[in-house]
């Protein structure tokens, strides 16, 4: 039957796993038209209704959520296949898909990608900025770096660092609230954080989505609710916010240690930090490209190991 094979059923999966039609677009790469064109094909074909329209978008009928495990299964070993067979490809050319979070892209990764490139300029790097981890068993990313103490238990890699946090200010800032001195006068720096009263000092703070994070609950338990008076949902956001001279904020050390315009207010704080990993499929591992890959980025970041844990200054 023309109408069921493969690529219709990507249709399928994509309005069942999107709920609009508009939305299943934009993941495949085409317009409107062409789904609704698709899907209605799809159900000719088949002579059954496969979604219902309902106000709040496309819900499969029973027919549909029949049809929507059928391709899933499809869909998971034609991937499972393509893994394997890119974990074959010794050539280190083509694309290499990457992911991690604003933080390493902005701050850490380019000159790094840009060495890479330079050896192997056959190879096209593809980076995605995702706090949430793009799947690597469906091949959304060939390597993932992430921040991160738990890893997914279903991909490989190894701990390439940790990443400590300290207080910092902007130098703008601290000239104007006494140089960086506790409400006694005590010079912060240098000292243990804890010991520290921080409701003198205006702060930039994380919104609700960073709850669960260990710098979030050391702000709750170190900071008054009060003192915070801009809350943003990124690191990188905060640190500029810093930079600014908004107020003080909890910030990693081996991003920050080396740009002038920062203060650091004491050591790393201890209850807060992340480990760096370095992951990809267990399928995938042997593909020349994402082993040459992971291969100089764990170089990079060992030869980066003590800025990045905080002993590289402050």
């Amino acid at each position: 039957m023309s109408g069921n094979n493969w690529d219709d059923l990507r249709y399928l999966l994509a309005v069942a796993r999107h709920g609009s039609l508009s939305a299943a677009a934009r993941m495949l790469g085409v317009n409107h038209s062409t789904v609704l064109r698709r899907v209605t094909a799809l159900e000719e074909a088949l002579g059954v209704r496969l979604f219902d329209k309902l106000p709040g978008g496309y819900v499969l009928t029973a027919a549909g959520d029949e049809m929507q495990r059928v391709a899933a299964r499809m869909e998971e070993e034609i991937v499972t296949a393509n893994r394997l067979l890119s974990g074959r490809d010794m050539r280190i050319g083509g694309t290499l898909r990457v992911t991690t979070v604003d933080l390493l892209a902005v701050h850490y990764l380019p000159p790094h990608v840009a060495a890479f490139r330079a050896r192997h300029p056959e190879l096209r790097i593809d980076l995605t900025i995702a706090e949430a981890s793009l799947s690597l068993t469906r091949r959304e990313a060939d390597v993932a770096i992430r921040l991160t103490n738990r890893p997914p238990e279903n991909l490989i890699g190894r701990t390439l660092s940790g990443l400590a946090f300290a207080v910092y200010g902007a130098r703008s800032y601290l000239e104007g609230r006494g140089g960086g001195r506790d409400p006694a006068g005590h010079d912060l720096a240098g000292h243990d954080c804890a010991g520290h009263d921080w409701a003198d000092h205006d702060w930039v703070g994380l919104d609700e989505t960073f709850d669960h994070t260990s710098m979030a609950r050391w702000l709750q338990r170190s900071v008054p609710a009060e003192r915070i008076g801009h809350r943003v949902n990124s690191v990188v956001a905060v640190m500029e916010a810093v930079r600014a001279g908004t107020g003080l904020g909890l910030l990693p050390c081996g991003f920050v240690d080396r740009q002038p315009e920062f203060r650091r207010l004491g050591p790393p704080v201890e209850e807060v930090g992340s480990a760096i990993w370095l992951l990809t499929h267990e399928d995938l591992r042997h593909m020349a490209r994402v082993r040459a890959f992971l291969d100089h980025m764990a170089a990079a970041f060992a030869r980066d190991r003590d800025l990045l844990e905080g002993r590289g200054g402050g």
